[in-house]
């Protein structure tokens, strides 16, 4: 049988549970309560002590089992009571299950981001007092680059950086056009065309 104790802090932090939600989560089931009916019906005669319309959702793959009750009162008094009792030889352990997200409407559609937020999504509909645009200065062309690329030929070697004695040289060499490459005859691939539009 389980150990109902509830402790005097349990007891007072109960006193005020209408933001508590109305089902319970119990974990490290014993697994023979999911296939034995009559470890089943003892197991939830645990919770219909408290309540006897509760209902029970029952997760074998995870050793856990939803517990339903028709208010957070109830749902509180047996987390109390339960938590932690050993049943079948184990220790139980009772959560409240997630709370339920109370809305005005019942819109399927998610809800823009606060307020507060929105400054992340957006730039400010106009700049800041005393705020100037920034003149660009003209693109940097480096011609000597220029110079030495248009110097590249086909067949060629050439020595980008010297050799020295802690470095290697860095030498160039230009591949030729493969034979054939700019053969008007040989073959293309063809582009798929895009399907008529409707």
């Amino acid at each position: 049988m389980p150990r109902l104790v509830a402790t005097h802090e349990e007891i007072k932090m109960a006193d005020d549970v209408s933001d508590l939600p109305d089902a319970l989560i119990a974990t490290n089931v014993e697994e023979r309560v999911f296939d034995d009916l009559l470890e089943k019906e003892q197991f939830e005669n645990l919770f219909c002590e408290f309540d006897p319309s509760v209902t029970f959702q029952y997760l074998k793959s995870f050793r856990r089992v939803r517990i339903n009750f028709i208010s957070p009162e109830l749902a509180a008094k047996a987390r109390i009571h339960l938590h932690q009792a050993e049943f079948l030889g184990t220790i139980i352990k009772c959560y409240f299950a997630q709370a339920k997200q109370t809305t005005c409407d019942d819109s399927p559609h998610l809800k823009p981001p606060p307020m507060e937020k929105q400054f992340l999504i957006s730039p400010p509909a106009s700049p800041p007092v005393g705020w100037e645009q920034v003149q660009e200065s003209h693109p940097v062309i480096n011609y000597d680059l220029l110079a030495a690329i248009a110097q590249l030929a086909p067949g060629e070697s050439h020595e980008l950086h010297p050799p020295s004695e802690s470095q290697p040289g860095i030498v160039v060499h230009i591949c030729e056009d493969p034979e054939g490459y700019n053969d008007p005859n040989r073959p293309r691939i063809v582009q798929t065309r895009r399907p008529e539009a409707t």
